[in-house]
């Protein structure tokens, strides 16, 4: 018979009919009932477990209490609770031990708390992770969700986000430490779909007391099932999974002894995985002339078996890796051809797999703004992941995003926040800090030389303050250099570097110290005009040098001679390409390949190329931008030396010049990658940069396919005044410049977005931007033709034969075609692609796994043929 999914915690109720247990050790429980008074506790009458109250987890909410007539009929732990009418996103934080495998409970009784019985629907996250939506139907019932998951940090944020469906509320929080051979996965996390014991007539919710580890077990009876049941105690003491002796003293088996027993479920969705546990132990002390052996099968294939189960001891049966995706689980046990009795069972726990992609923020990070939270006492709602996930970042935070990797803090907006004394020097743990805005507070004291040492800092404003003494002479060399905004004004007592001799001059002095500047460079292209016309170059060259000298690369990429050049390319031997800035060559440094980029002394365009190039990546580190290695500027002689792309640029691929042909998970791989590399561009940097020049040549391949963006020389710095635009000189590339821009010189992120999509229709068809017949057909509009007769196959590459998931291509066709969208306003931002392509990537890895599982379903057979060889002897 099959069993519907349902809510089976509604059965609480029947726990107030419980015996008192006796105490057990309750060593790493952490049981927190929300909305009790702060300091108070209680131990559980019906359990013997211990209780706190959650004041010391969270810092926002309102306690509250459930409705009388309701709470008779549940135990103490849910008798109050927490309800958050303030803030998108609250979150509990909950000390764990790292890498300790815990069962995670979340308890929501509405118990009709605010007298009006507003029924809300919201979501639940385990970190930055979306664990589950809870919907509440009915004010009396209960609703738990429960987690089978390893903490990689030595705490957990279980948050409530309001999705604007009422407001969100929690019960109890209770973790439980399990032994960390349960409930092993291949990846991801376990969620609770049913936990069932069969065969038992007074189970009304079994759970700590007779369960070590304290999970419900639900009673589970079939009609056409007979129960079985001994009142001796089952023996789990060589079961790692112990289910309790209450719970396997009871058994099913079929009514009829010939016919199987069978439970069936239909799954979640399309794409949900389960994980089955089947427990097994005999309840009759059989005679000589009876046995008892089965076997099981799931959608009609063997599954395990046989197995003949030992009396009053438990066996446990479990799947090593997911169950493959069915629309339907069929399981049916039967007994052997040998055996006189029919099979039994004696308790089921079948889980979903969650899966928990998002990373947590960097943990120096999180530890850092923690502290400056806490020196400041900032009353915003700072909880949960900073960063994560990106759409509840905390207030005032901008965060990178890359890929797996954890996010990182890039800017920190404290303005009018109420701070006072001094700047916190945990702010100088925030290495990857571009944006600070500390202005309008009441801080005092210096102003603290650790900011000089944030090397990627482009923005400090400092202003309406009360901070004294003099600015670091760094930060005023780095403001001079164009490579650091620096506001400071409105402070009355601080002064430029150096002596402080005048208190009314305080102001003065840095302007002064630009202005000296300015006019210190004014004469000197003065004199370049007057009389040195013929050191042009040499003077362009000490330019790059300074710049070069004052943001202190020598700590992150390592200076060389031109002779070291020399013997890097081994004399310039192999070019690898050419631009307008000059040729790329080949080049080995120890036994690292780098690629050798050298400024033509006779290009005036190449030397503002290499000076853009210069300065963006001094600012920029991203995984999907290529990595300047090391520099040379000596004369006339300037190179920049970057990571070695083996596999050459992404154009060579889909033009036919590689006898390599990209597939399609490797293309929208790529795609993924260029895209994360323009997202950063866009939005994890401060000020933003538009690429200006994205095309196929300039991406180039590693030696694993992964995509990095190149050639920064046409890259230009939005300012950080809130405008949307830049209106500058047309530059690009004829096919891949966006129209709008053409026409109206109006640069925006929008426009790096249009290039992208040429980029991705020529990835997804293997044709060039632009044809090179007569017609000059765009391949925007080959794609609109060829969509028009709903043909996805004759768009995609044909050299593919078709090898790919249609619904992937048909997504990537959709977003690179909504990427050339003729109006900006119509195109979707870097991040919206980004997401949309991982979307696409994800139906076509699962498109190839499922084809490699059907290629492999004999020795899938096998490993479950011999599952019960593995299990037995260990009684698992």
């Amino acid at each position: 018979m099959g069993f519907k999914h349902f809510n089976f915690f509604a059965l609480l109720a029947g726990l107030s009919l419980l015996l008192v247990v006796h105490a057990q050790d309750q060593s790493g429980f952490i049981s927190v009932a929300c909305g009790l008074p702060a300091n108070s506790s209680f131990t559980e009458k019906r359990t013997g477990i211990n209780y706190i109250s959650d004041a010391t987890f969270i810092d926002s909410g309102i306690d509250n209490s459930i409705s009388p007539d309701i709470r008779r009929y549940y135990q103490q732990q849910v008798w109050n609770l927490r309800s958050f009418p303030q803030g998108n996103r609250n979150c509990y934080t909950i000390n764990v031990r790292r890498g300790t495998k815990y069962l995670i409970r979340a308890n929501f009784l509405h118990g009709n708390y605010d007298g009006k019985g507003n029924l809300p629907q919201f979501d639940l996250y385990v970190g930055p992770n979306k664990w589950d939506t809870i919907e509440v139907v009915n004010s009396s019932d209960s609703v738990v969700k429960e987690l089978i998951h390893v903490p990689s940090l030595n705490y957990i944020h279980v948050c409530l986000v309001n999705t604007g469906l009422g407001t969100p509320f929690l019960s109890a929080i209770e973790f439980r430490p399990l032994e960390n051979a349960t409930y092993v996965t291949q990846s991801g996390s376990l969620a609770l779909f049913s936990r069932l014991d069969t065969g038992s007539k007074s189970n009304q919710g079994y759970r700590y007391g007779n369960d070590v580890y304290d999970r419900y077990w639900q009673p589970y009876i079939q009609f056409d099932w007979t129960d079985l049941n001994t009142s001796l105690t089952i023996d789990d003491s060589r079961n790692v999974y112990q289910p309790p002796s209450v719970v396997m003293s009871t058994a099913a088996t079929p009514g009829n002894d010939s016919a199987p027993l069978e439970i069936s479920w239909e799954s979640d969705s399309a794409t949900t995985e389960y994980y089955v546990y089947m427990h097994f132990a005999e309840v009759v002390e059989l005679n000589a002339n009876q046995s008892r052996s089965f076997n099981c099968t799931l959608n009609g294939n063997h599954w395990f078996g046989p197995i003949a189960p030992n009396y009053n001891k438990t066996i446990t049966m479990f799947s090593p890796s997911a169950l493959k995706v069915e629309a339907k689980y069929d399981f049916s046990i039967f007994k052997t051809e040998k055996s006189t009795l029919p099979p039994i069972i004696n308790a089921i726990e079948i889980y979903t797999v969650k899966y928990l992609l998002q990373s947590d923020t960097y943990q120096g990070d999180v530890d850092a703004i923690a502290k400056i939270k806490s020196t400041y006492g900032i009353k915003r709602i700072w909880q949960g992941d900073p960063c994560a996930p990106k759409g509840y970042a905390w207030e005032g935070l901008n965060c990178s995003y890359d890929g797996d990797t954890p996010p990182r803090i890039t800017s920190l907006n404290l303005s009018s926040s109420g701070l006072v004394g001094g700047i916190s020097a945990d702010i100088s743990s925030l290495v990857m800090l571009q944006y600070l805005d500390l202005s309008n507070n009441n801080l005092i004291g210096p102003v603290p030389n650790f900011l000089s040492q944030l090397i990627h800092l482009s923005d400090l404003n400092l202003e309406r303050n009360q901070l004294s003494g003099s600015i670091p002479a760094e930060l005023i060399a780095r403001s001079d250099n164009g490579l650091l905004s620096l506001s400071v004004g409105d402070n009355p007592n601080l002064c430029g570097s150096g002596s402080c001799k005048k208190k009314e001059n305080n102001i003065v002095v840095p302007i002064v110290a630009s202005l000296g500047g300015l006019l210190i460079l004014s004469l000197i292209v003065a004199a370049i005009f007057l009389g040195l016309r013929r050191r042009k170059q040499q003077d362009k060259t000490k330019g790059i040098e300074s710049n070069i000298q004052n943001v202190s690369l020598e700590s992150t990429q390592r200076q060389f001679t031109y002779s070291e050049l020399l013997k890097i390319t081994n004399n310039f031997e192999m070019i690898l390409g050419k631009g307008g800035f000059g040729i790329v060559y080949h080049g080995k440094i120890d036994d690292t390949q780098v690629a050798v980029k050298m400024l033509s002394p006779s290009s005036v365009q190449g030397f503002q190329q290499f000076q853009s190039e210069v300065k963006l990546l001094m600012m920029v580190h991203h995984r999907n931008l290529t990595t300047l290695v090391g520099y040379c500027y000596e004369g006339t002689n300037m190179g920049l030396i970057y990571e070695y792309m083996a596999n050459g640029d992404l154009e060579a691929h889909l033009s036919g010049e590689k006898t390599n042909i990209l597939n399609w998970e490797e293309r929208i791989q790529i795609a993924t990658d260029a895209a994360q590399g323009l997202e950063y561009l866009h939005h994890g940097c401060r000020p933003p940069i538009c690429h200006r020049d994205v095309k196929p040549t300039n991406i180039l391949l590693n030696e694993k396919f992964h995509a990095k963006l190149a050639d920064f020389g046409l890259s230009k710095i939005f300012p950080t005044d809130g405008g949307t635009h830049v209106s500058t000189v047309v530059a690009g590339t004829p096919g891949y410049l966006d129209p709008e821009y053409y026409i109206s010189n109006w640069l925006t992120e929008k426009s790096d977005v249009y290039s992208f999509g040429v980029v991705l229709l020529e990835i997804i068809t293997s044709r060039p931007a632009i044809e090179k017949s007569n017609e000059r057909t765009h391949i925007s509009q080959w794609v609109s033709l060829m969509l028009a007769k709903g043909d996805i196959k004759s768009i995609v590459d044909a050299r593919l034969r078709g090898n790919f998931n249609i619904n992937s291509a048909w997504k990537a066709v959709e977003i690179a075609m909504t990427c050339v969208s003729t109006t900006s306003a119509k195109r979707p931002t870097m991040s919206q692609v980004v997401v949309e392509l991982k979307e696409s990537l994800t139906i076509e890895l699962a498109y190839m796994k499922e084809g490699h599982e059907h290629e492999t379903t004999d020795s899938i057979e096998m490993i479950d043929m011999n599952l019960t060889t593995d299990l037995t002897p260990l009684a698992r």
